[in-house]
C-alpha cells in the first residue's frame, strides 16, 4: 500500500508501527512480544526496565523508570495498557494487525486510538527529552500494564496494592483519554462507579396455561420497568442540557437474562443482570436501599448480589487549589489547546490510583481524529500522533519539574500536626495515667510495708525462739548438776 513518504521515515512512527503489529488482543494477548519490544526501547532510551508480576507468569507489568534529581519527592506515573479489545476481521478494511498506512498517513490497526499510540507518545516524548539533555526533579516512571481491557484483574488493581508500587512514590499521573473527532479535547479527571448486579426472581411454577399470580415473569418486568425509568431520566437530562456529558448521568442496560427450560412451563426462578454506572456524587447507600424497594415494590422474593462492584471513589480535583492539576492546565494553556474536563463514562486504570488518593487525569491528546475506539478500522492519523508527541514533551517537563515546596510544605505541616498529636496524647497520658500510676505505686508501698513488717515479725519471733532456745538449755544444764 502506497503511504505517505514523510511519515515512511520517521522512527516513532516506525516504532509505533511495530508495537501495534503485536497481537495483543483479548483472550489470548501476546504480552511476551509486547515486554521484549519493550526491552529494546529502554535500551535504546538508556532508562531502566523492570517487570512485575502481580497474578501470574502470564500478565507481566513493565515499569520504566527515569530518575529525577530529587528522587524523594513523589513521582509522575504516565500510564498505558498492552492489551487490547478483539477483532472481527472480516469486517476490517486493513489487517487488524498489520499497522499499514494510506496516502494520508492514517496507520490502521487494533490499540491505534485505544491505547498503543499513548503508550509511544509516552516513550518519545522521554526519548526526545533525554537525547535533549533535560533533567527534571522528579523521577518519572511509564507503566505498560496487562488486563486493563478487562477490568485490570491481574494488572493495576492487584498491582496498586503492592509494596513495589507503594515504592514508586506516585504522585500524579496521567492514563488513556478517548480521541476526539473536534479540536476540543476531553481531560477525564474522575468516572462513574461501575455495579454490575445480578437479580434472583422467585416465583410461583406452573403451567403456561395459567394467570398465576407472583410469577418471576410479572416480577421481572415491574422491576424492569422502574429500572427502566432511570435510564430515561438519564437520556431526558442529556437532550434537555446540552452541557452535560454521558459521565454526568446514570447508565443502566441489561446485559444477560434467563428463566425456564421448556415454553409451556412458567419457571419458577429467574436470573438477569444489569450493568450501572453510577455518577460521581450519587449516595451509594441510598441508591442500593433504593433497589431494594424497587424488589420489595416488584412482588417480593427478589434477591439481588454484585458480580462486580466498585465503591466510591472521589474524582481528582480539577482545579487550582490542586498543585498538579493547575501545572497541567498552564501547560495546556500555553500549548493553545482546547480541553473539555468531565467525568468518564466508561472504566479505566486510573481508579484504582484514585482510590488511594492519586490525582489522576485520562488523557488522549488525539483530536481532529474519527473515533474509532473498539470499532472497525481503528485509525490514528500520523500526523495526530506526532503532534501529540510534543504535548507529551511539554507537559513532562512542567510536571516532572513542580517545585518541591508544595510538598515539603503539606510534609512539613503534616510533621507539625504530628508533633502536636503526640503532646496531646502525651498530656493525656499524664492526665490520665499518671494519677493511677501513684495511685498503684502507692498501693505497692504498702504493700512491700506490710511485708517487711512480716519478715520483721519473723526475724523478731526467730531472734525470741533463740533466746528461749538458750534460756532452756540453760536451765536444763541447772537441772542436771543438782
Amino acid at each position: 500500500m502506497e503511504s505517505e513518504p514523510v511519515y515512511d521515515c520517521n522512527k516513532e512512527v516506525a516504532y509505533l508501527r511495530e508495537y501495534l503489529q503485536i497481537e495483543s488482543q483479548h483472550p489470548y494477548p501476546d504480552y511476551g512480544h509486547c515486554v521484549d519490544f519493550l526491552m529494546k526501547q529502554s535500551i535504546l532510551i538508556g532508562i531502566p526496565l523492570n517487570i512485575y508480576y502481580p497474578s501470574n507468569k502470564e500478565n507481566p507489568l513493565v515499569i520504566l523508570t527515569w530518575e529525577g534529581l530529587m528522587p524523594d519527592l513523589p513521582s509522575i506515573l504516565l500510564n498505558s495498557h498492552m492489551d487490547v479489545v478483539p477483532v472481527y476481521p472480516d469486517k476490517w478494511s486493513y489487517a487488524p494487525f498489520g499497522a499499514e498506512m494510506d496516502k494520508e498517513g492514517n496507520i490502521y490497526a487494533r490499540g491505534s486510538q485505544n491505547m498503543k499510540s499513548v503508550g509511544m507518545q509516552y516513550l518519545a516524548a522521554v526519548r526526545y527529552l533525554k537525547n535533549n539533555g533535560a533533567v527534571f526533579k522528579r523521577t518519572i516512571h511509564l507503566s505498560f500494564v496487562p488486563d486493563s481491557e478487562m477490568g485490570g484483574r491481574f494488572g493495576m488493581r492487584l498491582f496498586a496494592a503492592t509494596p513495589e508500587f507503594r515504592a514508586l512514590n506516585i504522585g500524579f499521573a496521567l492514563d488513556e483519554g478517548m480521541p476526539s473527532p473536534t479540536e476540543e479535547i476531553p481531560v477525564f479527571y474522575g468516572e462513574r462507579n461501575v455495579w454490575r448486579m445480578l437479580f434472583k426472581f422467585v416465583g410461583t411454577s406452573g403451567h403456561g396455561s395459567f394467570l398465576l399470580k407472583n410469577t418471576v415473569g410479572e416480577k421481572f418486568y415491574k422491576l424492569l420497568s422502574f429500572i427502566m425509568a432511570i435510564r430515561e431520566d438519564s437520556i431526558e437530562q442529556l437532550k434537555n442540557n446540552p452541557d452535560l456529558t454521558l459521565g454526568d448521568v446514570m447508565s443502566i442496560n441489561m446485559t444477560r437474562a434467563h428463566a425456564g427450560v421448556q415454553c409451556n412451563v412458567i419457571p419458577p426462578n429467574m436470573i438477569a443482570c444489569f450493568d450501572f454506572r453510577l455518577p460521581v456524587e450519587i449516595d451509594h447507600k441510598e441508591f442500593e436501599n433504593r433497589i431494594k424497594q424497587f424488589c420489595e415494590d416488584a412482588g417480593g422474593d427478589i434477591e439481588f448480589e454484585y458480580e462486580y462492584k466498585v465503591p466510591k471513589i472521589s474524582p481528582t480535583v480539577a482545579d487550582d487549589s490542586n498543585p498538579y492539576w493547575a501545572c497541567f492546565k498552564a501547560a495546556i494553556d500555553e500549548l493553545g489547546l482546547k480541553i473539555k474536563p468531565q467525568i468518564h463514562y466508561a472504566a479505566t486504570d486510573s481508579r484504582y490510583l484514585r482510590a488511594l488518593g492519586i490525582s489522576a487525569l485520562g488523557f488522549t491528546p488525539l483530536n481532529n481524529t474519527t473515533l474509532r475506539f473498539h470499532d472497525n478500522d481503528e485509525f490514528v492519523p500520523a500526523k495526530v500522533f506526532l503532534k501529540g508527541i510534543d504535548i507529551y514533551v511539554k507537559l513532562l517537563t512542567d510536571l516532572a519539574n513542580l517545585p518541591e515546596i508544595i510538598e515539603e510544605v503539606k510534609e512539613e505541616e503534616k510533621e507539625g500536626e504530628k508533633e502536636e498529636e503526640e503532646e496531646e496524647e502525651k498530656e493525656i497520658i499524664k492526665e490520665e495515667l499518671v494519677p493511677e500510676m501513684k495511685a498503684e505505686v502507692k498501693e505497692m508501698k504498702e504493700e512491700v510495708k506490710e511485708e517487711v513488717k512480716e519478715e520483721v515479725k519473723e526475724e523478731e519471733k526467730e531472734e525470741a525462739k533463740e533466746e528461749m532456745k538458750e534460756e532452756v538449755k540453760e536451765e536444763v544444764k541447772e537441772e542436771v548438776k543438782e
